[in-house]
Formats: C-alpha cells, structure tokens, sequence
C-alpha cells in the first residue's frame, strides 16, 4: 500500500482536517502520481454537504488532479516517469458497454466510477480524491499534460474545461457560428476561451457588469448585462448555441427565446430544482434543450492538447491547504477568479 496524505471532510459539512490514508500498491497498468495542484470545483463543495444526497465519510474530494508521474507498472506503455499528468472527474468505468467503447466512459451504462465519494469497481474500496499529495490510477484513465502548460493552470481543465469543451465540439462550434455563455464562473471562463480559439463569434450573458471587462480580455466579442429577462427580449432567435453554466434558478425560457431556429441551448450548471420550461419555447424555432456532462478520456486528451496549442489554461487563485474552507465559501459567494487551485506541497 501507498501511503497518502490528504485533506478530508470527516463529516457533512465538516471543515477540513489532515487525514492520513493508504492507496492501493501501484498494479501492472496503474501509475504512481505526485500531486502537484489540485482545483476546487463546485461540486466539491455539493458533495462535502451533502446537498446531491448521502455522501461517504470521510471524503477526500477533488477531481481537477495534475501532477507528475513517480512511477510506472510493468506493463504501462501510455506514461513514463516524469511525465506531467491529469486526472479527471472519474478513474474507471465498465469498459465493455457501447458508450466506453465510444469513447464515452461518462456516460457509461453501469455508471463511471467517481474519482471521489463512490466505491470503486471492487464494490468495497472508497474512492479518494485530489486533495491530497499521491495519487494512483490506471493509465487509461489519465491524460498526459505537455510540459508548456502550467501545472496549477491546467489542474482545472480536467473538470471545468473539458466540461465546456465536450458539447461545443458536438455542436459544432467554429466559424459563422454564434455562442452565447451563460455566467462567467469557473466553468463559464473557460466557455469563452475554448469558443473563441474554435472562431465562434462569443457572447457572454451575465448578471455580473463588473465582469465585462474579464469577458472581453477572454476572447468575448460581446457582453451583455442581464439583470432581468426583459434585458434579453431585444435578442431573439440570436444565437446557435447556448451553454448554460449558471446553478442558480432562472427564467430558462427568456434564453430560448434568444436562439435561431434549430438552434441548441445546453445546460452544464445544475441548479437545485427543475426548471419550468413551457413548450411554445421550444416549438418556435424546432429549438432543443439538451445536457452534456464533461467528457470521454479520448476526448479530454484532444481538449489537453488543444489547450496547449492555444496556450489556453484556467484564471486560477493558488491556496494553501489551510485555506481551503474560507475558498468554499468563497466559492460560493462567487469571490474568486476564477478557479480555486490547491497547492498539494502545502498538505
């Protein structure tokens, strides 16, 4: 076994403690991962609270994992020692099903499995997360990180931005096409800057004035400040794509109203209760309402290396581990620019 420091939630709700764990010994296709930063998503924050359901303590979160490889096992051929690395939102999934061998490990149908707060595919072993200082994992489910890319920079793309970056390249993004953003947060930030490398024409919709100026040194060619659905009755049938990132409650059909006909608005955020949509929404204009949840392993690879083409990373705050609580409720207070990004040395 490996033996692991990390920060741990002990209880819903809990500040954060030091917890000292094991990782399993690293197998034949796993490798051996020092952590060097690992970022705060929201859903972190969802989950330490139970605010998604039961959760299991205690729980070390933490899915936005970048590092570098310590060691190998004896039949790795993806990495070699010293390799630059990432981890993502899960680390396994059934292999065997039509969605993985698509491609599509997310949305396998027996259920990925989680980096942290799920058993792994032992049925007994509690999965861990990245708040921590090592990480194991089988190399199918990693990505490797060309060394051009700030580690602390990219930590975040391994949630928020392949999460942004998967449906805007099955929608088909590009040039002659107009995307609109929806909150520019940790995962809206990096909207902006993936539409813009692929030449859509982007248009951030936000609550936040003070924002503009961020959204347009991004890549935005416009900003619209939305402080009522009234603000955007002068933008109908607008846009090709919508992405929304926003969790909080609003008025879901004021935003189909802005897209052309068979255009696609794409929720991403996930707010606390359904959204009522009336169905004229969508019959003006053959429109869709449709999902999308972060990416398959290939195609977080292809956002990894894109990034780097582009030199594109994430707006990030590097913390201490000691910082970690105030950062949640900062988080939460939407204070941050725009991705809270833990330095592993500090735990």
């Amino acid at each position: 076994m490996t033996a692991v420091r990390g920060l741990a939630a002990m209880s819903k709700g809990a500040a954060f403690v030091t917890h000292d764990f094991a990782r399993r010994d690293v197998g034949a296709h796993d490798v051996l991962i020092d952590i060097a930063f690992a970022g705060i998503c929201h859903s972190d924050i969802h989950q330490v609270r139970e605010e998604w359901g039961p959760a299991l303590f205690p729980m070390v979160p933490g899915h936005e994992i970048a590092g570098v490889v310590r060691s190998v096992g004896s039949s790795v051929t993806k990495f070699a020692v010293g390799d630059h690395i990432g981890v993502g939102v899960f680390i396994d999934s059934c292999r065997k099903c039509e969605p993985c061998k698509a491609g599509l490990e997310q949305y396998c149908n027996e259920g990925m499995t989680g980096t942290y707060n799920t058993l792994e595919r032992d049925g007994v072993t509690v999965a861990m997360g990245g708040y921590s200082n090592v990480f194991v994992v089988n190399e199918d489910y990693a990505v490797k990180i060309p060394k051009s890319l700030p580690l602390d920079g990219v930590a975040p793309l391994l949630c928020a931005g392949i999460t942004l970056y998967s449906p805007l390249k099955h929608w088909n993004a590009g040039p002659g096409k107009k995307v609109a953003v929806m909150g520019l947060g940790g995962l809206g930030h990096m909207g902006v800057k993936f539409a813009h490398a692929l030449g859509a024409h982007v248009t951030v919709l936000s609550h936040s004035p003070s924002k503009r100026e961020d959204a347009l040194a991004m890549g935005a060619d416009e900003f619209i400040a939305v402080a009522d659905p009234k603000d955007l009755k002068a933008y109908g049938r607008t846009f090709d794509l919508i992405l929304n990132t926003v969790s909080a409650q609003i008025d879901i059909n004021a935003y189909l109203a802005t897209l052309k006909i068979d255009g696609t608005l794409v929720v991403i955020g996930l707010p606390g209760a359904p959204y009522p949509v009336h169905v004229g929404s969508l019959l003006d204009g053959r429109k869709s309402l449709a999902g999308s949840m972060i990416g398959g392993i290939a195609q977080t690879q292809e956002m990894i290396d894109f990034s780097a083409k582009h030199s594109i990373v994430s707006d990030v705050e590097v913390i201490s581990a000691d910082y970690v609580d105030t950062a949640y409720e900062r988080t939460v207070a939407s204070d941050v620019k725009y991705r809270f990004v833990i330095d592993a040395s500090t735990i």
